[in-house]
């Protein structure tokens, strides 16, 4: 038996996906959790096979959590859900060690399916959204750029920037033309946007 457990801050997809796991008879949700600080907790106490994790939770995301149970718990495999299947966000995932990466759309057979290959030690991707992945590439930006780009991503002013990253006014203004120059934006809210849109930030 494949035991499961389910992280998603919505309620009735929590619920909806727990019903659709239990119908498979070699499949058993052992736990539910609503943000990923929750989803850590429950891994150490449940020790389940797989964590199905949602992206965006309260707290740390799907792929900080799927990292944090990677280190408490190296024999379970994460499984990352979402609504927000941008290809950078699949290329931190599997970096961070997530074995699957499926779009909220994906029919219940498919996501049993992808339970069943990560607790098998393999990996499972939308083919979509891998294809997708390979066509655009890593980010241009530097781990400076996209820390500047995300401490500016809710358009503070540089001042702000600068205190949020512990840099230079001058110097964080310089990140925001280099990364906007790169993503080959007109200005920095332009390059938080794209940047956003690939999953890089």
């Amino acid at each position: 038996m494949i035991r499961v457990l389910l992280a998603d801050d919505e309620h009735l997809i929590r619920a909806a996906l727990a019903q659709m796991l239990d119908l498979e008879e070699d499949i058993e949700v052992v736990g539910q959790a609503a943000t990923g600080s929750e989803a850590v907790d429950s891994a150490r106490e449940l020790r389940p096979d797989v964590a199905v994790l949602d992206l965006q939770m309260p707290g740390l995301d799907g792929i900080a959590a799927a990292a944090r149970i990677a280190e408490v718990l190296p024999g379970c495999g994460c499984l990352i859900v979402t609504s927000h299947g941008r290809p950078g966000l699949l290329r931190r995932a599997l970096s961070t060690g997530v074995r699957g990466f499926l779009p909220k759309t994906t029919s219940a057979s498919t996501l049993a399916a992808a339970v069943r290959a990560v607790a098998a030690g393999g990996r499972y991707v939308d083919p979509d959204l891998a294809a997708e992945a390979m066509a655009i590439g890593d980010s241009p930006l530097t781990p400076r750029e996209t820390a500047v780009l995300e401490a500016a991503a809710d358009g503070a002013p540089v001042e702000e920037i600068a205190r949020r990253t512990h840099l230079a006014g001058g110097t964080v203004r310089n990140y925001l033309s280099s990364a906007a120059a790169k993503l080959s934006a007109a200005n920095r809210h332009e390059a938080v946007n794209r940047a956003q849109r690939m999953g890089w930030i």
